[in-house]
């Protein structure tokens, strides 16, 4: 049988000094607790002769912690893909209640990470590699006619002001950290599309984006040269957007595109 709740006095790993411990309520947010009792719980004084301040519960600020953490563990392999995992037993993996766990996968359900399983939990997407072209095809449609678009109106010192999120993409894939890769790859989609200036486009592709990023770093056919060679790829078309050359511009987004990780 899986663990109901977090044991108590385990501090939450995923975010070390985020939280603070209480006697009535464990390990809660630190932006829970007031300022002066911050300091004097470090210092080790107690205030009994003065009234507690209110309190404040922030669910929204657990629940994005939780969330974050998630996903981090989904795009580093943690979660296995097909696995089956209870918002009990994730509580008490990261220190906190089985509600907050619950409320960040039933998100994730809604972005096509997991799949809610009646009575047991949630288990994590597995991606075919139809679902994963569909992705990609649908990204094509999406991203290409707006960056090509935008290579032809948006001036070249504009895009040199996105060369460190590219060169961030070659790094990561240098060293094989395929979640530093996944963030620095969607940062580098998401601020070409800006340039664009419409915010729904953005949102809609960088949700795709993330979609077909959660078998990334699972795959083991995945291989740091492929990584490299489409972290490569933003580069060189930073080179060409700044040079105004089209032609390479074109074939070179279209590349990007057919494979499964850019």
């Amino acid at each position: 049988m899986e663990q109901g709740s977090a044991r108590e006095g385990a501090r939450p790993a995923y975010a070390p000094g985020a939280f603070l411990r209480t006697p009535a309520e464990g390990w809660i947010p630190e932006s829970r607790v007031p300022e002066q009792a911050r300091g004097e719980q470090a210092r080790g004084e107690h205030t009994h002769s003065e009234p507690p301040a209110p309190r404040v519960v922030q669910r929204h600020s657990v629940r994005g912690q939780i969330l974050d953490a998630l996903r981090a563990a989904l795009v580093a392999g943690e979660l296995v893909p097909g696995q089956v995992y209870s918002a009990p037993a994730l509580g008490a993996r990261f220190g906190v209640s089985a509600t907050p766990v619950r409320e960040a996968m039933q998100r994730l359900a809604v972005e096509g990470a997991v799949e809610v399983v009646p009575n047991r939990g949630f288990r994590v997407s597995e991606r075919g590699p139809r679902e994963l072209a569909e992705l990609a095809e649908v990204r094509a449609l999406i991203e290409v006619p707006v960056m090509l678009s935008l290579a032809r109106t948006v001036p070249a010192h504009r895009w040199s002001v996105l060369r460190p999120l590219a060169e961030a993409t070659v790094r990561a894939a240098a060293v094989g950290d395929r979640a530093a890769y996944a963030e620095s790859d969607r940062a580098f989609h998401r601020a070409v599309l800006t340039l664009s200036g419409n915010e729904q486009l953005v949102a809609v592709a960088d949700e795709l984006h993330r979609r077909s990023q959660w078998p990334l770093v699972s795959n083991p056919a995945t291989r740091r040269a492929d990584l490299l060679a489409d972290a490569s790829e933003h580069t060189a078309l930073l080179d060409a957007l700044i040079a105004q050359d089209l032609t390479v511009v074109q074939a070179l987004v279209r590349e990007h595109f057919t494979g499964a990780d850019g």
